[in-house]
């Protein structure tokens, strides 16, 4: 299976080409095939290989990072979970195959055209039942969440992989309906390894979101409500857990 695109438009010298932090695209490689390629589920791979064929393939959850997704649903025992990002449904799915058979995971992305992409093969592994689509922006399915005090500390954990110019919004959204000691996990918080680039060597057309995760991390860093963890997988992820 190709680690990147395979889409006839995409283009040459795209700042999107290579998602991955590791500076050797062969320990990359040796990385997914050894550890992570022989334990990924086979819809998985169906999901992977259709969004590789697209032209924002680049927005799709790399596999070694839904490993680690996988295996922070099962340590909490996670039963009802949020993603904000659904495109084609590879962490969906993920999280669908992991939590137990009455857990539930509302999604919301206002692209329904991807997700129709990716739902065939969600049907047939049959865990449909455990997702409850919104196509909507978040914000507002969040905010009608938090009308009501049942939903609040309801959430065992939550996916963000949306606009990188909400995450802050979403944070607090999401601070209030995490149980405490629920997980968050934010995408692409290293940003392809340009944070700590100058900003002038940065493509421009990533500076944009580049300057928003920059001000993001450091408000994650100083926020006493949550334990981090930034870890290099994908283009960065970093686990928040809220303590209180």
């Amino acid at each position: 299976m190709n680690l990147h695109s395979n889409a006839s438009d995409q283009v040459e010298g795209s700042p999107w080409d290579n998602k991955g932090l590791l500076q050797s695209q062969e320990l990359y490689r040796y990385v997914l095939e050894t550890s992570v390629y022989p334990r990924e589920p086979e819809p998985l791979k169906e999901i992977r290989a259709i969004t590789a064929n697209l032209p924002d393939f680049y927005m799709g959850t790399t596999p070694d990072s839904g490993q680690l997704i996988a295996m922070l649903l099962n340590l909490l025992n996670a039963k009802n979970t949020i993603e904000l990002g659904v495109f084609t449904g590879y962490s969906l799915l993920l999280t669908a195959l992991t939590i137990p058979d009455d857990g539930k995971i509302l999604a919301i992305d206002s692209n329904l055209e991807s997700y129709e992409l990716g739902l065939p093969v969600i049907r047939k592994a049959g865990v449909e039942h455990k997702i409850n689509f919104k196509h909507s922006p978040a914000l507002p399915v969040l905010d009608k969440l938090l009308e009501d005090d049942k939903n609040r500390g309801s959430f065992d954990f939550a996916f963000v992989d949306a606009d990188k110019t909400n995450y802050g919004n979403y944070h607090e959204r999401l601070m209030k309906l995490m149980k405490i000691g629920g997980l968050i996990v934010y995408d692409n918080t290293l940003w392809y390894g340009t944070l700590a680039m100058p900003e002038e060597s940065v493509h421009k057309l990533m500076r944009s979101e580049r300057s928003y995760l920059l001000e993001f991390n450091k408000f994650l860093a100083a926020d006493t409500r949550i334990q981090i963890s930034q870890v290099s997988l994908g283009d960065g992820m970093t686990i928040c857990r809220r303590l209180f």
